[in-house]
């Protein structure tokens, strides 16, 4: 397929757009009146649709608002491979090939928000508790 686009240069578009064409199999397995069936098929087109619109934008923020995005829709594809595993739709090997893609393509778009914002992802250790304290068993 011909290059129109900058978006299509990204190995993490080629990797989710790998990942569409292995869910389709999934999804004629799947009864289209089940709830997941209709989550999958959003969050997969919102993972290519977001990367896509994302590298489009020109401020950082921007950028980083949609690869985001992108991203919780990769992390809600494998939740989605999860229930369809509980449903005994899928089998644990079946899941664990999805998740090997989307797991890339996760990987891939971090790299690309840090990219874009180097310390997007820095945190200051905080301890864990409700009222600022850290827990005491």
């Amino acid at each position: 397929m011909k290059i129109f686009f900058d978006h299509e240069r990204l190995n993490a578009y080629q990797e989710v757009l790998k990942f569409a064409a292995w869910s389709e199999a999934v999804l004629d397995k799947t009864p289209r009146s089940s709830a997941v069936y209709g989550q999958l098929d959003r969050a997969r087109t919102s993972i290519v649709l977001n990367l896509a619109e994302g590298n489009a934008k020109f401020t950082a923020p921007d950028r980083c608002k949609f690869l985001d995005i992108s991203r919780g829709s990769t992390v809600e594809c494998a939740a989605c491979l999860d229930l369809l595993f509980v449903k005994q739709i899928l089998s644990e090997a079946e899941v664990d090939a999805g998740k090997e893609l989307l797991s890339k393509v996760a990987s891939m778009l971090v790299g690309l928000i840090k990219r874009v914002i180097p310390d997007r992802f820095h945190e200051e250790a905080a301890p864990y508790g409700t009222d600022g304290e850290e827990n005491q068993d």
